[in-house]
């Protein structure tokens, strides 16, 4: 049980220390607005690259639902902001595609 112990703790600290490290450096500095800007964007590009492949490999044999349901997370979100009316939209998008058998068409 010991050891079991040591390789959590130890798991936690070389997960743990790479996160917080940087934050602790960054939150020191001044950093210009330009690289304010750009690490603005950073959870948008990660959200996209986590999110898209997930949704075209849960439809792989109707792809347009899955565009149906990016499009309008991705238009709704645009323009009226939050998270939870996006995700639920697009789910209900979605299966509404599925259900009715448009997608294979598209």
């Amino acid at each position: 049980m010991n050891d079991m112990l040591v390789l959590i703790v130890g798991m936690m600290a070389v997960t743990y220390l790479p996160r917080v490290i940087p934050f602790f450096i960054v939150s020191q500095t001044k950093l210009s607005k330009r690289i304010q800007r750009f690490l603005q964007f950073i959870p948008y590009a990660a959200l996209g690259a986590l999110i898209i492949p997930g949704a075209f490999s849960a439809t792989p044999d109707m792809p347009s639902a899955a565009m149906v349901g990016i499009l309008f997370a991705g238009l709704y979100g645009w323009f009226r902001g939050g998270i939870i009316i996006p995700v639920l939209g697009s789910i209900i998008a979605t299966w509404m595609i599925l259900s009715s058998g448009f997608g294979m068409i598209m």
